[in-house]
């Protein structure tokens, strides 16, 4: 099965060194074939913040660990506004990645990334027509039986966590993003923004919504909470099978808390009872 560490909203300039370092020893023990950051690398764009941001990716990579990484919000200067209009993302593809849709291939999974983020949205995110067809043309390099995964800061719906209300709104040009993951088979999306851990079949939150797992990371390594504790995500990929395990906080390491298994039942993804914790593999 593929493993994938899945973290988001780093912020960087409102983080916990603390937490920082567990995330590090923590994805060493999980040993992944990816890690998946799904944006807000820093708290407020600055060049500072930025090279911490850089610092923790070059650590992982001195540690083996490929990364795939898309812009958040808080990765668009704020408060610079002539930065934020002509070159918004000028800092993040020299820190972080000179991509903006980055796309890596590991055994039994394509992971490809596309940038929300916008100048003249502060907060929620978009999509136009052309990153449309790059997810298309993207998966359909793809070889049959590879699961097809979609990375973006934005979720693509507005999503309820629990019995609670939804948390933000839909990402801008919906429909479009829709028929894209359709017409390309994306069978998981990946998200962040919310700082709350879920996973939800998409068909029951949107109609035409496709064939898709939503998954969502809460905040990583943020002192910026959301009445949770941080977290990330492990999700394990398989032929017809994903199995999600949130790694939450205790205050002095991150260990496996909830799990879910999730089984391909004909178009859709069905929640299965008897999944398992999620165990590092043994050296």
């Amino acid at each position: 099965m593929a493993r994938i560490a899945h973290l988001s909203d780093l912020h960087f300039g409102a983080h916990d060194d603390r937490l920082v370092e567990a995330v590090e020893a923590r994805i060493a023990a999980l040993a992944p074939d990816l890690v998946v950051i799904s944006g807000d690398f820093t708290q407020r764009a600055r060049t500072d913040q930025f090279k911490q941001a850089c610092e923790f990716l070059a650590r992982l990579g001195s540690k083996g660990h490929e990364v795939l990484g898309v812009p958040g919000n808080h990765d668009v200067p704020l408060y610079d506004v002539l930065r934020r209009f002509l070159s918004p993302l000028t800092r993040y593809r020299r820190y972080i990645d000179d991509s903006l849709c980055p796309f890596h291939e590991i055994p039994g999974a394509a992971v490809l990334g596309i940038n929300t983020a916008r100048s003249l949205t502060f907060k929620d995110g978009r999509i136009n027509q052309q990153q449309v067809d790059f997810i298309r043309d993207s998966f359909a390099r793809t070889r049959a039986g590879t699961a097809r995964i979609l990375v973006t800061h934005h979720p693509l719906f507005a999503l309820p966590v629990g019995d609670g209300p939804e948390l933000g709104k839909s990402i801008g040009r919906q429909q479009l993003a829709l028929g894209a993951i359709a017409d390309a088979g994306v069978d998981l999306l990946l998200a962040g923004h919310n700082h709350r851990a879920s996973s939800h079949h998409a068909h029951e939150l949107v109609t035409g919504a496709g064939e898709a797992l939503v998954i969502q990371a809460g905040t990583a390594t943020s002192t910026r909470l959301r009445e949770e504790e941080p977290s990330f995500n492990l999700i394990e990929v398989g032929p017809g099978q994903v199995m999600v395990t949130v790694q939450s906080w205790n205050g002095d390491d991150f260990m496996p808390c909830d799990a879910g298994r999730f089984i391909r039942s004909g178009k859709n993804w069905t929640s299965t009872a008897g999944g398992h914790l999620a165990e590092a593999p043994e050296a």
